[in-house]
């Protein structure tokens, strides 16, 4: 079965695209006019490619549509030099709301940018040898690596892997060069212009966008198996790197009351070489590109293509593009996800410290100062620093002398480095949802956190106040704080409604199931509190609550995980 009808009506998406290959639409010649202070419906799908969103201020939409923009960083690895936080910290308070935002795939967020400020931001991203071309659009987006630092030599090489892909994989268009670092609007009556094709891409690039993460195992700190195209690492006993297991067809995406729309985590489809990453990463591409509904973009991501062609269609469609087989899958296990907090030890004896950034949100507010905290730090101390696909932060190689000093100052501005948050709080995530995000149905980022509060008062009552249990929360189906693999997942639904899913696993190698469809916000504990109340009487020794949920609710998923 084809995944696109060959009489299928392509979607307004895919005619734009057509229609304006080098992705430039009428971006400058907006940007130019001060009589406007938003952009096109058409244009605003082009500013997707080049990492923009137009969006409003919801919480304002009684008094009028306030036009602002959000401008996402593409981070491979999510790894930046201390001169380049900087920059993203300067340009956040002169252009910005005076925050920034981490993403669920290790980017960097700007949130309540003007049109007027746009075009110095972008600027000023990319004279800190950034980019935000391809963190959005229907294209390859950011490239996640392991953001914890080496512990041997593995780490390092996988995220050389992540750097080559996320440049091979890259499109070519100069107008994202020729609108934000020139300032001017490409000339489209020149024929390398008017007649442009990307050379990956082609002229309408994907169906819809596309994701590649590396992992390492045993940690799933990526979520692997919600990507599009996932790398794991294999290796000998004695830590060098083998080669890669591939997984194709995860996503998180699903709309509600669209049952032909599904979460998905990714198949397993056979083991590559080192030197094999960036041509098996593009020819995997290229089938979603060639094979992707162009029609319905509700079906258009890569998942759907394996899960009505199937796992073994897929390799042999693979091995055909590539021109030489794949080995079998070599063994592996992901025993867990999620961020290290607190000081510990590299490889090289040099020292990094995990921070603990609430929903992601990098602010200064009463008592807790962490965006003045981090730039005095970095200024001071120079730290890598690694964004993580948790929606937190890793500053890297820190000389063991400055820990007393880093941890001081931290602490002057509120933010204490040792108990960081409560075991509960750490494992949580969420999107940014409203009042910004024009998909929101519910509250996201600004909900999730009392509701832990609360929840964490019932877990105590019950002798669980230290049970780690992974939360997730999204405004919508969307699922870009990956809900569907949580061990609890609130879904929005609409304002002060969510759906409860239940059943991830610790290793985030497992979908749960949604368990209710419509809950008021009044009524989210108490439906939860005879869930704990039996977790904590029928659970076994070390058993997680998820592992509970599947094993006690629908025993035939407990053996599902990979």
């Amino acid at each position: 079965m084809s995944a696109t009808p060959n009489s299928a009506k392509p979607s307004a998406n895919e005619l734009l695209k057509q229609g304006s290959p080098t992705l430039s639409g009428t971006i400058a010649q907006t940007l130019a006019d001060a009589q406007t202070d938003r952009f096109s419906e058409d244009d605003n799908q082009f500013l997707k490619f080049h990492g923009i969103y137009q969006q409003d201020d919801r919480d304002l939409r009684k008094t009028g549509k306030k036009y602002i923009l959000m401008v996402r960083l593409r981070v491979p690895g999510g790894v930046l030099a201390p001169a380049q936080y900087l920059a993203c910290d300067e340009l956040a308070t002169r252009h910005a709301n005076n925050t920034l935002r981490v993403t669920s795939r290790q980017g960097l967020q700007f949130h309540g940018v003007v049109k007027s400020g746009l075009g110095p931001l972008v600027k000023g991203i990319n004279e800190a040898l950034l980019s935000t071309l391809a963190a959005c659009g229907d294209v390859n987006r950011n490239v996640m690596a392991p953001p914890t630092p080496a512990t041997n030599g593995l780490g390092a090489l996988v995220h050389r892997h992540a750097r080559e892909v996320a440049l091979a994989l890259a499109p070519r268009t100069l107008a994202y060069h020729a609108i934000w670092v020139d300032g001017t609007a490409l000339n489209l009556e020149e024929a390398a212009n008017r007649d442009f094709v990307d050379p990956l891409y082609g002229k309408t690039y994907l169906p819809r966008k596309f994701k590649i993460g590396f992992a390492i195992p045993p940690l799933n700190d990526v979520d692997i198996f919600a990507d599009c195209c996932g790398f794991i690492a294999i290796a000998d006993e004695r830590g060098q790197l083998l080669g890669f297991n591939l997984t194709a067809g995860g996503g998180m995406g699903r709309s509600h009351n669209n049952e032909e729309t599904f979460p998905r985590v990714a198949d397993v489809i056979g083991f590559l070489l080192p030197n094999q990453v960036v041509e098996v990463a593009k020819a995997v591409l290229t089938i979603h590109r060639d094979f992707g509904d162009r029609a319905n973009r509700k079906h258009a991501r890569l998942k759907y293509v394996l899960a009505d062609r199937g796992p073994e269609w897929f390799r042999q469609e693979l091995e055909q593009r590539l021109g030489f087989p794949l080995a079998d899958a070599r063994p592996f296990q992901f025993t867990r996800q999620g961020d290290s907090f607190g000081w510990h030890r590299q490889a090289d004896g040099r020292m990094f410290l995990g921070l603990f950034i609430e929903t992601g949100r990098i602010k200064d507010k009463d008592g807790w100062r962490m965006k003045t905290a981090l730039r005095q730090v970095v200024e001071k101390f120079q730290p890598e620093i690694r964004l993580t696909p948790a929606n937190n932060a890793l500053l890297a190689n820190i000389a063991p002398e400055d820990r007393a000093a880093i941890t001081s100052l931290f602490a002057a501005h509120g933010v204490t480095i040792e108990n960081q948050g409560s075991v509960l709080r750490r494992a949580s995530m969420a999107c940014v949802s409203l009042p910004t995000c024009g998909l929101g149905l519910a509250e996201s980022e600004r909900y999730l956190p009392d509701l832990i509060t609360r929840l964490e008062a019932v877990l105590a009552e019950l002798g669980l106040g230290q049970q780690e249990i992974t939360i997730r929360m999204t405004g919508c189906p969307n699922g870009c704080a990956r809900p569907y693999l949580a061990e609890l997942g609130f879904v929005g639904k609409a304002p002060g409604r969510y759906q409860i899913w239940l059943g991830g696993n610790e290793s985030s190698t497992r979908l749960n199931r949604l368990w209710r469809d419509n809950m008021k916000d009044a009524d989210i504990v108490p439906e939860l509190r005879p869930m704990f109340a039996r977790y904590a009487q029928e659970r076994n020794v070390g058993e997680r609550f998820g592992d509970w949920v599947a094993r006690a609710l629908w025993p035939e998923r407990a053996a599902a995980a990979i």
